[in-house]
């Protein structure tokens, strides 16, 4: 499921109308993270605005995207709850974790 082209398409059909209800209910100019938290709310629009550090705000996310050191207990607690298959789409993405295939030198081409 890391590629679902209908769930993709859906996504972005309904961005720039949920993205222009967000800037007439706050009345500014959304930044970069406005606009996709807006876009990402549970129930799909607001009624009202949200402050930060004060509210608590339930979102639908259309993708995971793990970090591999902190992702293995995700993974190990999704493992647990017996289910067969991921809510959306799940990645992990390794940047620390990965082991030299020969050596360094050899690996780096130096």
């Amino acid at each position: 499921m890391a590629f679902d082209i209908e769930m993709i398409k859906t996504v972005y059909a309904r961005l720039e109308e949920r993205v222009e209800a967000a800037r007439k209910l706050t009345g500014k100019p959304l930044t970069a993270s406005e606009k996709i938290l807006y876009s990402h709310l549970w129930d799909g629009k607001s009624d009202r605005t949200f402050n930060r550090r004060k509210d608590y705000v339930d979102f639908a996310p259309d993708r995971i995207a793990c970090q591999d050191a902190t992702a293995q207990m995700a993974l190990l607690q999704f493992m647990q709850a017996g289910k067969p298959k991921v809510a959306v789409p799940t990645t992990v993405h390794c940047d620390h974790l990965i082991q030299a295939k020969t050596g360094a030198m050899e690996d780096s081409g130096g």
